[in-house]
């Protein structure tokens, strides 16, 4: 009798014991594991909580270049100045980071970011000087003339707040201007917690906002032989280098932050990502950038990395022929909305009248796409996504305003 009492009592407690294996193997790994020694090092005492909640916040910052240097949480979440913390598990921080947090150690680099157009001018573009504060603007306009001293687009209202919100501001919010006082936030490109070199040496990480038939910048990168190559051969590439030690022998292919930002073969390293353009392909009519010429030089002198010379001046010389051209169509393009306003034809707002947004479509996304195609080596975009349309749209509004000329009794 004892002995089946025994029996019994020793496979009842297997059976429990079989069962809890089971039941805890069913829960999630964050929950059932025990942060390690080494992110605990890393990264002190918020991997204790985080890492049962989010897992993947103690992951990538395991990851990151800061875990490498032991650059803290706290190092990055303190308040830094002007902004106001909260209290969190004993410690104040600050949950939502912003280039504040950031130059705190990368002073220099926040300050080149400042003379770019993905700061206070990505912002003005969509919102205009709103939410800029005046020095923000003045200081804008000493680098970019004209494009933050603005209205706000008439976007802003037609199309209304959700759409402003969840669209446009998505992407040019990597120019916001916060309440601290800074513009801006670093990890649009590096992202949250990898805080990562190679992220935004990716071309998709770019492609995230220069996307789309007004800025096709991705769409050309990839046609074009630079895109085809990186596609092929990125596995060998070496996109973790550090950037004042880049060379050709990491990116024999380049991205979009290897033309534009990197100091490649020990050429200068920027976040000005305007320093090295020579044209405002963006606007209507293109005109040359205050710093053409130092502009033209410098990134020449990136591709002279890779490229001889005579190819160089080949590439721009054809480039520049297109954009002559294409301002050549779009003036005549917006003569004809502009003589229809003149003799009284076209009335009201913006974007009340279809020959608006024909006009609009003609310079906003086939003129920009002509363009970026020459310089960036896509050559379907310079014709069938640019010229083409571009021939298009001439036609319909020749079309429109022999319209609208018909139906005010003034013929044609």
């Amino acid at each position: 009798m004892a002995f089946r009492n025994v029996f019994i009592a020793i496979v009842v407690g297997f059976a429990l014991i079989v069962s809890a294996f089971l039941l805890n193997r069913a829960r999630p790994r964050a929950q059932t594991e025990q942060a390690n020694a080494a992110s605990v090092r890393a990264s002190g005492k918020c991997a204790e909580c985080h890492y049962r909640q989010q897992y993947s916040i103690v992951h990538e910052y395991e990851l990151s270049a800061h875990a490498a240097h032991n650059v803290s949480c706290l190092d990055c979440h303190q308040p830094a100045p002007n902004q106001h913390g909260q209290e969190h598990h004993g410690f104040t921080i600050v949950a939502k980071l912003t280039a504040g947090n950031c130059r705190a150690c990368h002073e220099s680099i926040y300050q080149e970011f400042l003379r770019s157009r993905h700061a206070a001018v990505s912002w003005a573009a969509v919102y205009g000087a709103k939410g800029l504060t005046p020095e923000e603007v003045a200081y804008a306009e000493k680098f970019h003339p004209g494009y933050a001293n603005r209205p706000p687009h008439p976007f802003t209202t037609l199309e209304g707040t959700s759409a402003m919100t969840s669209g446009c501001e998505q992407c040019h919010s990597v120019g916001r201007p916060n309440a601290d006082g800074t513009i801006g936030s670093c990890t649009a490109c590096h992202t949250r917690h990898t805080s990562s070199v190679a992220i935004a040496r990716e071309p998709r990480t770019c492609g995230q906002c220069h996307m789309g038939p007004d800025h096709s910048q991705i769409e050309i990168y990839e046609e074009s032989k630079h895109g085809v190559m990186f596609n092929a051969q990125e596995a060998m590439l070496n996109l973790n280098a550090p950037a004042r030690q880049l060379t050709t022998r990491d990116m024999w292919v380049p991205t979009c932050a290897t033309c534009h930002m990197s100091g490649l073969n020990g050429n200068k390293v920027t976040h000005d990502t305007s320093e090295r353009l020579s044209y405002y392909l963006a606007d209507p009519i293109t005109k040359k950038r205050p710093n053409y010429e130092m502009a033209q030089a410098n990134m020449k002198e990136i591709c002279n990395q890779c490229h001889t010379r005579s190819l160089i001046d080949r590439v721009y010389s054809q480039a520049e022929q297109v954009v002559s051209v294409t301002n050549q169509r779009v003036t005549e393009a917006k003569a004809i909305p502009d003589a229809l306003r003149a003799q009284g034809i076209l009335t009201g707002k913006p974007f009340t009248s279809r020959i608006d947004f024909v006009y609009f479509d003609f310079w906003h996304y086939d003129a920009r796409t002509a363009k970026h195609g020459a310089f960036m080596g896509g050559a379907d975009f310079v014709q069938w996504h640019g010229n083409y349309p571009m021939l298009n749209k001439m036609v319909e509004l020749e079309y429109l305003a022999g319209q609208m000329r018909m139906e005010h009794g003034r013929g044609h």
